[in-house]
């Protein structure tokens, strides 16, 4: 069988689906998105990988602006176009869709309903609850009401016309009648991290030194994409915190955007925090940025914790270290957080403090984390 596993973002467990696809004998293409920018997986041939798996990218001559709506909207449209035509060249005969933005996945639904291409949902996020989220902080209210309409008649219409449904998360499930999206075409399987590709190495390891300058520094990371989901004050807030309590901590923030431009600018004009923004990293160094923290920082928001489940909780046990999720009790990251032993707050001012104490206790038990 011909496969194509579109993921958009470039992620790394997704690509260890279509190497294990291609290891039971189908033909896969792994598909990603040249502009946007992110933590990628390993998305080239690694040795022993099957004959019949290939990497590319769908490349546009524009960059994704994530955050200009109109200039996003019409992006989206394009990359959707751009897609469709190298699917009428292949001729797969099936499709694994993730992480697409709504309106190229709903041009790419259109297009398969129309030429009987069979595909599955790979559902990571309800695209179009952040979407209404962003509408009603930038329109007034009708109108916020109406695109939030046509954003999840979208939506639902990409997960109704899929051959079948895989949520990340139960609650997903919730909106899927209202959608009519028949039960017996939806699964629910957690993400999960590659193993293989993300591992427990020494805390002293080749890019410790490059990333904190003090081996007695308490060290927290955080890695990963820094979107509306997240609030990238708290991390400012909680390396401020623990300083203030007397702990020698220092902080890395691997991520790109305004998000982490906004706090470059914070640790360009502050020097005493001990902040540093870094770009995305090379895949093959994510086990020793992971490795080299004493603790590891997750952040969502709120209002995102339904049906947002931050994937790179698991990357982060799978470096095996402690983690400190600023985020609802309720998320099943949340869960997966303490039981490992880590600390789950509020992400509030509150659960900073709280945070910050528990960094103290990190801080005075050096054995707990090297």
């Amino acid at each position: 069988m011909t496969l194509v596993v579109h993921d958009f973002s470039g992620h790394p467990f997704q690509a260890e689906l279509s190497r294990r696809l291609a290891s039971l004998g189908h033909d896969v293409e792994h598909l990603s998105s040249a502009e946007y920018v992110s933590g990628k997986g390993h998305l080239d041939l690694q040795p022993g990988d099957p004959t019949t798996l290939q990497f590319a990218t769908v490349a546009l001559s524009a960059p994704f602006q994530k955050y200009a709506p109109l200039a996003r909207l019409r992006w989206e449209a394009s990359y959707g176009r751009a897609w469709i035509k190298k699917l009428r060249d292949q001729r797969p005969d099936a499709v694994i869709a993730c992480n697409l933005p709504l309106v190229s996945m709903y041009r790419f639904a259109r297009y398969a309903k129309r030429s009987g291409l069979p595909y599955v949902m790979w559902h990571q996020d309800i695209y179009s609850s952040g979407i209404n989220d962003e509408l009603r902080r930038r329109l007034p209210g009708p109108l916020a009401r109406l695109g939030a309409r046509v954003f999840v008649h979208m939506e639902a219409y990409c997960a109704r016309n899929a051959s079948h449904v895989v949520a990340i998360g139960d609650a997903f499930k919730e909106v899927y009648p209202s959608w009519k999206v028949a039960p017996e075409n939806v699964s629910v399987i957690p993400n999960w991290a590659p193993l293989d590709k993300v591992f427990p190495v020494d805390r002293a390891n080749p890019r410790s030194a490059t990333l904190f300058d003090d081996d007695e520094t308490l060290r927290l990371v955080y890695a990963g994409t820094i979107g509306r989901k997240h609030n990238p004050r708290l991390l400012v807030e909680l390396l401020r915190s623990a300083r203030e309590m007397g702990v020698a901590a220092a902080m890395v923030v691997v991520s790109e955007g305004e998000s982490a431009d906004e706090l470059a600018e914070i640790a360009q004009h502050e020097p005493g925090l001990h902040l540093t923004v870094l770009p995305f990293q090379p895949a093959a160094e994510l086990p020793n940025v992971l490795g080299s923290a004493d603790a590891l920082v997750a952040l969502l928001e709120p209002d995102a914790t339904r049906f947002s489940i931050p994937s790179k909780v698991l990357s982060y046990m799978a470096a095996g270290r402690p983690i400190i999720g600023l985020m609802p009790h309720d998320n099943p990251a949340a869960a997966d957080i303490a039981v490992t032993g880590g600390l789950v707050v509020d992400p509030d001012s509150n659960g900073v403090a709280e945070a910050a104490k528990w960094v103290e206790t990190l801080a005075g038990d050096p054995d707990r984390v090297r």
